[in-house]
């Protein structure tokens, strides 16, 4: 998920959080802003250490778990066994996983969205965050399961 020209970047939001920079930090925050897919630790580690072969496994883990506590990233568990990341993304979105090939599509539903208020307001709350996850398998006579929804 790329940013807006006007947005900060990944490195500039972690330098304004007082974050050190060093240079194998810059390289994982690159990565992870480069990232259209929603890749683990092993995952960013493989693509950081193509950059810079002094990135260790334990480096990315500890970079990942600074930017998630830093409010800079997002984990999520796509029931895979395996933590993903992504950056905050800009505006709200919620994921549709296909767990016979692990992909992960992004999309926003304003009906969805109405509903989860409804719901919110009919128990006696006021809605302030949700993530919505819908585990599928494609269907068997679509012609292409990789399809992004309307």
């Amino acid at each position: 998920m790329s940013k807006a020209p006007s947005e900060p970047t990944l490195e500039e939001a972690c330098v304004a959080r007082g974050m050190r920079m060093t240079d194998q930090r810059r390289v994982i925050a690159r990565v992870i802003e480069e990232s259209s897919d929603h890749p683990d630790v092993e995952e960013l580690y493989r693509r950081a250490s193509a950059i810079d072969n002094r990135i260790s496994l334990s480096t990315v883990y500890r970079t990942v778990n600074l930017f998630e506590e830093a409010g800079l990233v997002t984990k999520h568990d796509f029931k895979d066994g395996r933590a993903r990341f992504e950056l905050i993304p800009d505006e709200h979105h919620d994921h549709l996983i296909d767990i016979r090939s692990g992909l992960v599509i992004e999309f926003r539903n304003e009906e969805i969205e109405a509903i989860q208020e409804v719901i919110a307001k009919r128990l006696g709350y006021r809605l302030v965050d949700h993530r919505l996850e819908l585990y599928a398998v494609p269907l068997a006579d679509k012609p292409d399961s990789k399809q992004k929804p309307d």
